[in-house]
């Protein structure tokens, strides 16, 4: 399965979930297709290459759908996270409820300052960065998210993977690359969202429409 395939899947759990949290027991191609900004066909076509087949007219069941894409999504038991800088962006991924729908529970989050990791009004508990081996360990967490000054970034992440992190979300403002690994290791999955350079795109495309259109 590509990456582009993974990511229409991913959209359709996450839109039959909100359909079976409103009561709906059935799905057509089309319903989907709207959530994943494909067509019918195209869903259609993933579900076939999957071996999921729904009824012409009866559509598909929601609940034997989800159990498929479930299983298929590694999603059996929640997905434990931390969030290593609480400063704005790593205080609000911490009291964001969206996550626990797809399975996701962010577990702790980690800071340097004494104010930050002292403060007990947090969503979740916040630790010490010292405390990041214990902790990843006791909760059993292979995903981490990044929201640390650009300085520290790179020492993060660095500590991260010592740790046994697996996946790094990097919100920080500078592109991380995984360490090389030994032969025959998998290597740590790093995403990077530079914000700044997103909207800075958007600007562009505002800008100059003809030269994305080609």
């Amino acid at each position: 399965m590509n990456s582009d395939m993974l990511i229409r899947i991913t959209r359709y759990y996450r839109a039959l979930n909100r359909l079976r949290a409103i009561g709906l027991e059935k799905v057509f191609a089309h319903n989907l297709s709207d959530a994943a900004g494909v067509s019918a066909a195209v869903v259609r076509k993933d579900f076939s290459i999957l071996a999921i087949h729904g009824q012409k007219r009866g559509g598909y069941e929601i609940t034997e759908l989800i159990d498929k894409l479930s299983a298929l999504l590694g999603k059996g038991e929640p997905q434990n996270v931390i969030v290593v800088g609480c400063g704005r962006i790593g205080k609000a991924l911490m009291h964001y409820s969206g996550f626990e729908p797809d399975g996701i529970r962010v577990v702790a989050g980690f800071d340097t300052d004494p104010i930050v990791y002292s403060d007990a009004s947090h969503p979740v508990p916040v630790y010490p960065l010292s405390r990041i081996e214990e902790v990843i360990e006791a909760l059993d967490v292979r995903v981490a998210i990044i929201t640390v000054p650009e300085a520290s970034a790179a020492d993060t992440a660095e500590k991260l993977m010592e740790a046994g992190i697996r996946g790094i979300l990097n919100f920080s403002p500078i592109t991380l690359k995984p360490r090389p690994v030994a032969e025959g290791e998998n290597p740590c999955v790093i995403h990077n969202i530079n914000i700044a350079l997103e909207l800075e795109q958007i600007f562009y495309q505002l800008q100059f429409p003809d030269a994305i259109k080609g």
